[in-house]
C-alpha cells in the first residue's frame, strides 16, 4: 500500500476513539482506594509545518555553528510535545522513610484500573481537563481520596491546579520521589569526586530528611556547606540548583502525608505511558511527523496501553457499518419506502 494510504487508513481507525471512551461501563474500585491522575509530556520530531509557532519561529530564527550536526547547547528546534495523562486506583499502603531509602524496600500496591490518553495537537491544559473528567466519571462524589503526581515542570502543576480550582474540588500535588533525588545528586558531585563512597552515605541522609519533611532544612544546610566549602559558580552550580528546586516545590514534597496515608510517591506509570505510548513508536531513527498521522497513532497507540483494543475495534467497525450502510441503505430496506 502507498504511505498516503496508510496515513489514512490510521486516521480513519481512530475516529471513533472519543466516543468509544466516552460509552465505556466503569470499573470496581474499593471504597478506599486512591484515585491517582498524573500526566508527563514528551517530545516528537515533527515536520516544519507540524511545529507550534514559537517551535517553528525559533527553527527558521537558528544558525548552527555547523551544517551537518548540532553543537553543545544548540537545540534543533523540531519537536513537538505530546501531552500525556493517566488516571489509576491504588489500594494505599502506608510506609515510612527507612522503607523507601531502603534497598528491597517494602512496595507500593500495584496499580490497577490504568487509563492513559495522550495527544500532540492539545495542550497540556486539555489534556489535565480530560483527566480530571475521567476520575470525576469514577468518584462523581468524590467519596475517595484525590491525589496528583508530577514530575515537578510547572507546566503540569498549573493545570492541575486551574482545573481543580474551577471544579471546587482539593487535588494534593506530590512531586515524584526519584526527581528530588536526582536534584540530590547533583548537589552531591558539587561536594564530592565521581565515586566517592561518602556522596552515597550524605545523599541517603538529605534524602530521608526530605521524606521527613524538612525540604527547608535541606535546602539551607547545601547552601550553608556550599559557602563554608568556598565553592565556585561553576563548582557550586550542582548544589545551588538542587537547594533551589527543594524551595520551589517544598509545597509540593509533604513526604510525611504522602507515606502516612498510603500514597505513591513516584511518576513511574505515567513515565511507563510516555515510553510505551510515544517514545517507542514515534521517536525511532530519522522519524518525522505530520499533526494529523501523529495524533491517529497516538490514538491507537493509548488504546493498546490501555487493553482496550480488541473492544474499541468491535465498536469501530460496527460504527462503520452503521455509518458507510445502514445509514445510506436503510430506505432500500425497509419495505414500501421508496
Amino acid at each position: 500500500m502507498a504511505k498516503r494510504q496508510v496515513e489514512e487508513l490510521a486516521a480513519d481507525a481512530a475516529v471513533d476513539f472519543d466516543t468509544f471512551y466516552a460509552a465505556r461501563p466503569l470499573l470496581a474500585a474499593a471504597a478506599e482506594d486512591v484515585l491517582v491522575i498524573s500526566c508527563d509530556g514528551k517530545g516528537i520530531v515533527m515536520r516544519p509545518e507540524a511545529l507550534r509557532e514559537p517551535t517553528r519561529a525559533a527553527s527558521a530564527q537558528a544558525a548552527p555553528k555547523l551544517t551537518t550536526r548540532l553543537s553543545k547547547g544548540e537545540k534543533g528546534n523540531r519537536k513537538r510535545v505530546a501531552e500525556v495523562g493517566c488516571v489509576y486506583d491504588l489500594k494505599p499502603v502506608a510506609r515510612g522513610p527507612d522503607e523507601i531509602m531502603a534497598r528491597g524496600q517494602k512496595a507500593n500496591s500495584k496499580a490497577r484500573n490504568k487509563w492513559a490518553v495522550a495527544s500532540v495537537v492539545e495542550d497540556a491544559a486539555t489534556v489535565v481537563g480530560w483527566v480530571f473528567e475521567e476520575a470525576q466519571r469514577r468518584d462523581p462524589e468524590h467519596r475517595r481520596p484525590w491525589v496528583a503526581l508530577v514530575d515537578g515542570n510547572n507546566h503540569q502543576i498549573e493545570p492541575i491546579v486551574a482545573e481543580a480550582s474551577a471544579r471546587q474540588i482539593e487535588v494534593p500535588i506530590v512531586v515524584d520521589f526519584v526527581h528530588v533525588l536526582e536534584y540530590l545528586w547533583k548537589a552531591a558531585w558539587s561536594f564530592f569526586t565521581e565515586g566517592d563512597p561518602h556522596a552515597e552515605r550524605w545523599l541517603h541522609e538529605k534524602a530521608r530528611a526530605v521524606l521527613e519533611g524538612r525540604a527547608a532544612q535541606v535546602a539551607g544546610g547545601i547552601r550553608r556547606s556550599a559557602t563554608k566549602r568556598g565553592l565556585d559558580r561553576a563548582q557550586g552550580e550542582g548544589a545551588d540548583k538542587s537547594a533551589d528546586n527543594l524551595i520551589r516545590k517544598r509545597p509540593y514534597l509533604d513526604y510525611p502525608t504522602a507515606l502516612a496515608k498510603g500514597w505513591p510517591i513516584s511518576t513511574g506509570v505515567i513515565e511507563g505511558a510516555c515510553r510505551h505510548v510515544v517514545k517507542d513508536r514515534m521517536n525511532l531513527t530519522g522519524a518525522r511527523w505530520g499533526l494529523e498521522g501523529a495524533e491517529a497513532v497516538l490514538k491507537l497507540r493509548v488504546l493498546r496501553a490501555n487493553g482496550d483494543f480488541a473492544a474499541y475495534w468491535r465498536f469501530h467497525t460496527a460504527q462503520e457499518k452503521r455509518r458507510v450502510h445502514a445509514a445510506r441503505y436503510q430506505n432500500e430496506l425497509i419495505p414500501g419506502s421508496g
